[in-house]
């Protein structure tokens, strides 16, 4: 029941590293990298909002209710002027219903949402429409904003 006196013992504070040299730190410190995600997700919900649609247009006000959805709709708009917009993009009456073909991804099925300024001409959103319910699309909405209770 001796204690062994030697130098292979546990004091020194310096056995197992380099003489005079610091050892590698093996770890990744992952504060800053939370940190910059933070910052980025705060960006994101703010800067998200504001990028949804592209084309100015007022919408009528009507008492009908929010509709939910899973998804992102396909968008036509109409301007004032009559000019027609898929998503943000200005076309012709005549391309609407191929383009709405090569873009939706579940066929005829796909929700298509159309947003009509109220000074937007009658006849020409119903054109519009008519040609997107020939060509055989089933889920066609109309957007609009909610009225204001007073």
């Amino acid at each position: 029941m001796g204690m062994s006196v030697g130098s292979g013992g546990g004091g020194g504070g310096r056995r197992g590293r380099r003489s005079g040299k610091r050892a590698l730190v093996s770890e990744i410190n992952v504060t800053p990298m939370v940190d910059v995600m933070l910052v980025l997700l705060i960006i994101f919900m703010v800067a998200a909002p504001m990028m949804t649609v592209g084309v100015p247009i007022d919408l009528p006000q009507t008492q009908a209710k929010a509709m939910n959805s899973e998804t992102q709709p396909i968008t036509v708009s109409v301007n004032p002027k009559g000019e027609i917009y898929l998503q943000e993009t200005a076309i012709p009456i005549d391309e609407v219903v191929p383009k709405l073909q090569a873009i939706a991804t579940t066929g005829y099925n796909e929700r298509i949402y159309v947003r009509a300024d109220t000074a937007a001409t009658y006849g020409i959103v119903m054109q519009v429409m008519a040609r997107i319910s020939a060509a055989g699309f089933t889920n066609i909405g109309l957007v609009t904003l909610q009225e204001q209770q007073n």
